[in-house]
């Protein structure tokens, strides 16, 4: 069985995701920058991570670059897994290295599938304002990240230029202060199907909470969401049918109800197997 998650916001919390005080119980640093803790994790998710069953393989599945990755000192020392997908599935991390031939590949099917990384844009550019974006960084030479000030952008503005994004084979999601515009050819579903023909890994367990993360979802044999996540809100806001569970717990906690969670499939999937 394969357990593929998002981190930030679904298994590692900053400072401002975290849902509680700093004070809480139960709190481990996740990642350092300049010496400081920037984000943290559940210490019983954790627990749990290091201790799942020997034919579970966690596959962290994010957004960032490889290089923001890195810095999760949580999955560089004490849980190092063998795969690893970043950069929104543009790139995977085999034993500490990235493949290579993996990168060559997304990066034709993104010159063959979508509009090129400057049209794209220029096009979503009309919607930015300097009144609300702090700052953007193209990353990893796939997609761009855009900081903003969440309270002071035009939302309904943003969609609807969403929708044209689409439409030019890009995609735009809104995570808390931040927008990404990513070609849809570099997704983590695709990343995560490709391991798991490699390994064989069998049953997928997916969790996150963002759109960047539905196709995972969707994909997985088996998916849960933080209920404080960006699919939350949009299930709520649109009323979507969607085949995986939310959280009852909203915050860095809910880590540890998605751990249960994961316990509970690989529970469910041994005893089939010997029934």
């Amino acid at each position: 069985m394969i357990y593929a998650s998002d981190l930030d916001q679904t298994l590692i919390y900053s400072k401002r995701s975290l849902g509680v005080p700093l004070e809480s119980s139960g709190l481990l640093p996740a990642e350092q920058i300049e010496g400081a803790t920037s984000a943290f994790i559940s210490a019983q998710a954790l627990q749990w991570l290091k201790t799942l069953p020997a034919d579970v393989m966690f596959m962290p599945v994010t957004t960032r670059t490889m290089e923001q990755y890195r810095r999760i000192t949580v999955f560089q020392t004490e849980l190092v897994p063998a795969y690893a997908v970043t950069s929104n599935g543009g790139n995977i991390i085999v034993g500490g290295e990235v493949d290579r031939e993996w990168n060559r590949r997304i990066h034709e099917q993104v010159r063959r599938d979508g509009a090129h990384a400057e049209e794209a844009r220029q096009v979503f550019g009309q919607v930015l304002h300097e009144d609300w974006v702090v700052s953007e960084r193209f990353c990893d030479e796939l997609f761009y990240a855009f900081v903003i000030e969440r309270d002071r952008m035009p939302l309904e503005q943003v969609l609807e230029k969403a929708r044209m994004m689409h439409e030019m084979g890009w995609e735009v999601s809104i995570q808390g202060r931040k927008v990404y515009l990513v070609p849809a050819a570099v997704n983590k579903q695709t990343a995560v199907e490709h391991i798991r023909n490699l390994t064989n890994g069998g049953a997928v367990v997916a969790s996150g909470d963002s759109l960047l993360d539905r196709c995972l979802l969707d994909y997985a044999d088996y998916a849960i969401a933080p209920r404080h996540g960006e699919l939350y809100r949009e299930q709520l806001r649109d009323k979507l049918e969607v085949n995986y569970r939310f959280t009852e717990v909203s915050g860095v906690y809910a880590a540890d109800e998605i751990m249960e969670y994961v316990y509970e499939v690989h529970g469910s999937i041994s005893a089939a197997r010997t029934s």
